[in-house]
């Protein structure tokens, strides 16, 4: 069974830039789906990027251009690369890992979570 723990997080201003990493115990990290998903106050947790087979898909519109996900399967870690970060970044955010058939765009495609990490973009 994977385990995720999630660090990186923290306090910077608009404009400044995080590397979030996510780092999972278990031999099969490697088969996994990878995802970054964020869940602001009040608000649903929200698909910000996954990578699968090498691919990665990003949340049209509010990261695309600015977040950059990434793995290294020999340190059975994924990362989250915000670059540009906003005020409306805020949130914290979660890895999560998905081995069934599922297009991992929900959070319902993913089995497991880790705790997650509160950014927060300061003006």
């Amino acid at each position: 069974q994977v385990q995720l723990v999630e660090s990186g997080g923290g306090l910077v201003q608009v404009g400044e830039s995080l590397r979030l990493s996510c780092v999972a115990s278990g031999r099969t990290f490697s088969t996994y789906a990878m995802g970054w998903f964020r869940q602001a106050p009040g608000k649903e947790r929200e698909f910000v990027a996954r990578i699968r087979d090498g691919v990665s898909t990003y949340a049209t519109n509010s990261v695309k251009g600015r977040f950059t996900i990434s793995r290294d399967n020999a340190k059975n870690t994924v990362y989250l690369q915000m670059n540009s970060l906003k005020p409306e970044d805020t949130a914290v955010y979660y890895c999560a890992a998905g081995s069934g058939s599922g297009n991992y765009y929900s959070p319902s495609d993913y089995n497991l979570w880790g705790q997650g990490t509160q950014v927060t973009v300061s003006s």
